[in-house]
């Protein structure tokens, strides 16, 4: 597939997503109601119980880390959320800023924003706000937010190189990003990469670590930390799916890992 229509493929599973009912199940960049067809898995979460300004209507079970924890969100900082889905982290983030501050979610899918504007009007909040658009090409100002957050996004991103050069334009001076992402230690087999449902998933957008992190250099932007890396383990009965026995017993040789990575880094003053 092509990068078009590899987002429209992301724009229809979410948009599924967002016009379920109820709440997942099970943390997971799929959700747990078989929107990506066979592959239902729970990938990677993180529990926001604890967390304040956590919405449950909200919390679509979409993400692979919790962002805020490590952004270094400050009252009255004007933050943008990536693919903000129904709201969840940008309510977070708003219990952070405060009424000082400002939150804007950006979302590709039209579903997602119109489900993200009815929680927000439900909690009635003047300074949050949802708009659409593509990460690759963010219908914002330059050097407008001192944080971008964003959560299991990226990865799905078809140029990410284009993303991350967008998310540079957007940082003040001074401005920082962090984000909660997927990531691989090797290559993915050529039968996981290529299957749609899988790169719906969360999987096979994902880039290597290394070259994860030289993108995030070549956009500009300073001092990387990886905050937190944690493995996702997919079952042997997922795997199977997508692969025949001596391709299964590669994989497992070739030691290829999937990771859940909350990283950031600094746009110089």
């Amino acid at each position: 597939m092509n990068p078009n229509e590899l987002k429209l493929v992301v724009q229809e599973k979410y948009g599924q997503i967002a016009k379920q009912s109820i709440l997942q199940e099970s943390v997971s960049c799929c959700g747990s109601s078989g929107c990506c067809g066979e592959l239902e898995f729970s990938m990677i979460g993180d529990e926001y119980t604890e967390v304040k300004g956590h919405n449950v209507e909200a919390d679509l079970g979409l993400g692979c880390g919790i962002p805020t924890q490590f952004a270094d969100i400050k009252e009255g900082d004007s933050v943008l959320d990536l693919g903000s889905g129904a709201g969840n982290d940008c309510f977070v983030a708003r219990a952070i800023v405060g009424e000082r501050g400002k939150v804007t979610g950006i979302d590709f899918t039209e579903a997602m924003i119109e489900k993200a504007c009815a929680n927000n009007a439900k909690l009635g909040y003047t300074n949050v706000e949802f708009v659409q658009g593509d990460i690759e090409e963010m219908p914002l100002p330059d050097n407008q937010f001192d944080v971008v957050i964003s959560n299991c996004v990226l990865n799905l991103v078809p140029d990410k190189q284009k993303a991350f050069s967008e998310i540079f334009r957007v940082i003040k001076p001074g401005g920082r990003f962090c984000v909660s992402d997927v990531v691989l230690l090797g290559d993915l087999p050529q039968n996981l990469q290529k299957d749609a449902e899988m790169y719906a998933g969360c999987v096979s957008g994902a880039s290597r670590i290394d070259d994860y992190l030289e993108i995030v250099h070549q956009a500009g932007f300073q001092q990387p930390i990886i905050h937190k890396k944690k493995e996702i383990v997919i079952p042997q009965d997922v795997l199977s799916k997508y692969l025949n026995a001596d391709e299964l017993e590669a994989y497992k040789l070739q030691q290829t890992g999937i990771y859940s990575i909350t990283v950031s880094a600094h746009k110089n003053s």
